[in-house]
């Protein structure tokens, strides 16, 4: 197995990993979506793990903004769970930002993925006092005319 960072070629495989992996995700994290948004950002923080025969068994996104780090879509395949690719691939989003001065890295679990929340207190995350919480920014979430603060 080898991390490498994301391509274009990776997509078809990602997408369907990610379909497996998050099959309950809005449509806003759908690869087609969280792809493109990505990398328009170009910072070299999303990454792919393959096998030796190329074919994409997990991903880890990054992001960083100066004060925190942020994990997003780890992601590896059923049948590559429990043979070390979750955490190279955490390890691998990790130490990129570690360098660019980044002091701390968040990640969201949803509630009750009790295996996924061990996997990542097993990597020296800890479960923290809050409250998680979220706003999707589309024109449906815009005041209507006449209403709130324009």
């Amino acid at each position: 197995m080898r991390i490498v960072p994301y391509r274009p070629t990776h997509f078809d495989e990602v997408d369907a990993l990610w379909q497996l992996c998050f099959p309950e995700d809005p449509p806003l994290n759908r690869a087609a979506s969280a792809i493109p948004a990505k990398q328009a950002v170009g910072d070299d923080l999303f990454f792919v793990a393959e096998m030796g025969d190329g074919h994409t068994v997990g991903t880890a996104m990054a992001g960083y903004d100066g004060h925190r780090g942020w994990l997003y879509a780890i992601a590896v395949h059923p049948n590559f769970r429990s043979r070390g690719v979750g955490s190279a691939l955490v390890a691998q989003a990790c130490n990129p930002l570690a360098e660019r001065g980044c002091m701390k890295v968040n990640l969201q679990v949803r509630a009750g993925n009790e295996p996924v929340a061990r996997f990542y207190e097993k990597l020296a995350f800890i479960r923290e006092p809050r409250i998680s919480m979220g706003r999707t920014l589309q024109p449906t979430n815009a005041p209507a005319r006449g209403r709130g603060v324009q």
